[in-house]
């Protein structure tokens, strides 16, 4: 089973970007202990993607479909309440999705209690830091199994 993992804007600042928000560990701390954790625990394939720019996040959503992922984990950052785009993006390729935010979006700034993502995915974890990413790989794990059991 192959999971991709896609962070949006400005995560790759993770580390020294607002750490009382964040916290201190770099994306790159958090990308290699969810892979040890995929392959030690899960047996699962993991691929981690970072970009910036929006059509780059649609091409990797797109991607995953066509090279065979089961699910992905996606971490849209401000593309959460900006973008149709990447929404439709999800909701065409029809995998299983589960949206992760390091901090808890509805405690924050009025803006980013919305998700354009959260209705086209299986669910949302925010608010508990690097945490949400393994606890994302623990649903979506089972989830995709059952998929590929059932047929679906």
């Amino acid at each position: 089973m192959k999971i991709l993992v896609i962070n949006g804007p400005n995560l790759n600042l993770l580390g020294t970007r607002e750490p009382e928000v964040y916290g201190h560990e770099t994306l790159d701390e958090i990308m290699q202990d969810l892979a040890r954790l995929a392959t030690a625990e899960h047996q699962v394939s993991l691929e981690c993607v970072q970009s910036n720019h929006e059509g780059d996040l649609i091409d990797q959503v797109h991607r995953a479909k066509d090279e065979g992922f089961s699910g992905i984990i996606i971490n849209p950052g401000g593309y959460t309440h900006t973008s149709i785009a990447l929404r439709d993006a999800i909701s065409g390729v029809a995998l299983p999705v589960v949206e992760v935010h390091l901090s808890n979006i509805h405690a924050r700034e009025e803006f980013r209690h919305f998700s354009f993502i959260a209705p086209v995915a299986l669910g949302q974890i925010c608010g508990f830091g690097s945490q949400g990413y393994r606890l994302a790989l623990q649903a979506l794990v089972p989830h995709c199994s059952k998929q590929g059991a059932d047929g679906l």
